[in-house]
């Protein structure tokens, strides 16, 4: 049995963000807590950047921020930059998407 994980997806609304939680949700399921970020609300901001998102969409797994999301580009670029095959691999096995 798995460890339920707290999932946060920080969205800006745009297809690709879109996409993304809707990816994370079908992962997920009901079997982790899952919260979606408005990055257009404003005290979203500083939630993003106590854990240094620079890019959207962004997933965070119990605190941590996921692999590429992390990456070095400003907030203000397109969400584009990020998309399915980003998603934390331990996220990926512990919902058995991944062969083991």
């Amino acid at each position: 049995m798995t460890t339920k994980k707290k999932i946060e997806v920080f969205s800006a609304g745009c297809s690709t963000c879109k996409e993304t939680i809707e990816l994370v949700k079908r992962i997920a399921g009901p079997s982790h807590e899952l919260v979606i970020h408005d990055m257009q609300q404003p005290d979203v901001a500083s939630k993003a950047k106590h854990y240094d998102v620079r890019s959207v969409p962004a997933i965070v797994v119990d605190g941590k921020l996921a692999g590429a999301a992390q990456a070095v580009a400003p907030m203000s670029m397109s969400c584009d930059l990020l998309s399915r095959r980003h998603l934390p691999v331990s996220l990926l096995a512990s919902s058995g998407s991944l062969p083991v």
